[in-house]
């Protein structure tokens, strides 16, 4: 099976060395270099990390891979905005409240190539840090990364300057079978054989989180996830460069992309 540059995929996830983590780096800038928008990067890299992972054999060792950054929900399209609201039930939303977006997305299944056809966890409400803990993953995840859900719900410039000089982390579930954080056991964990989840990502000049997720059918030790912090900095620099007005693409323009990437 050959990646999105045309060449059989060389990164053994079980194993991913310093030079994996090297070679990787690199190819994972080239890949996302002259992307349009946020949204078109984040496709990119969730579609290069797909594709080049691999397992003891040539099969995708990642069932889904998912990128995530936090927005303002007036900032938001009328559709996200429609999903965070339906998420609150009788609370009601306000401008600059943040929701975890769903950026991008490559995964087995056909719905999930696309935050479009996503069925859930597509604009998740972050009102408060008390509703946030009763998400054990995002909570986590957050915790893991490095940051207070304070920092990340309402970020200070203070607090902001601090952690994105800093901050670049790794979210690990080592076995992600009866993990308390990893929902969808039985219907997602089970089913499509998920053995370890490993995030990375930080936090951005505008005070936004970013995360990458991957959802991985090999298991992934603790030495090997460590090594994701060099792309969460990759990462980091590729969304930096982005302003509040090329954010999202367009969907004509996104399957011109999708295209381009296959």
């Amino acid at each position: 099976m050959r990646g999105i540059t045309g060449r059989v995929m060389t990164y053994d996830l079980a194993r991913f060395d310093l030079g994996d983590m090297l070679k990787c780096s690199l190819r994972l800038r080239e890949t996302v270099s002259g992307a349009p928008t946020l949204e078109a990067a984040a496709q990119r890299i969730c579609r290069f990390l797909y594709d080049e992972l691999h397992g003891p054999g040539v099969q995708p060792s990642c069932a889904l891979v998912r990128c995530y950054k936090t927005h303002a929900y007036g900032s938001l399209e009328p559709d996200l905005q429609h999903y965070a609201r339906a998420i609150l039930g009788a609370e009601s939303p306000w401008p600059t409240m943040k929701c975890l977006t769903l950026m991008a997305t490559v995964g087995l299944a056909a719905s999930w190539n696309s935050r479009h056809l996503s069925r859930r966890h597509r604009a998740i409400p972050l009102p408060s840090p008390e509703i946030v803990k009763k998400a054990p993953m995002i909570s986590q995840l957050i915790k893991q990364l490095g940051l207070e859900l304070t920092s990340v719900i309402q970020p200070s410039p203070d607090v902001v300057k601090a952690l994105t000089e800093k901050r670049h982390g790794v979210f690990h579930v080592e076995d992600a079978v009866g993990s308390p954080y990893i929902p969808a056991q039985e219907e997602f964990v089970v089913r499509h054989g998920i053995r370890s989840v490993v995030g990375f990502g930080g936090m951005l000049p505008s005070g936004d989180l970013f995360a990458v997720i991957l959802f991985s059918t090999v298991h992934i030790p603790a030495r090997t996830a460590d090594r994701f912090t060099t792309l969460a900095i990759d990462v980091k620099s590729a969304f930096s460069r982005f302003s509040d007005d090329n954010v999202f693409t367009r969907r004509t323009a996104l399957a011109r992309e999708g295209a381009r990437a296959q």
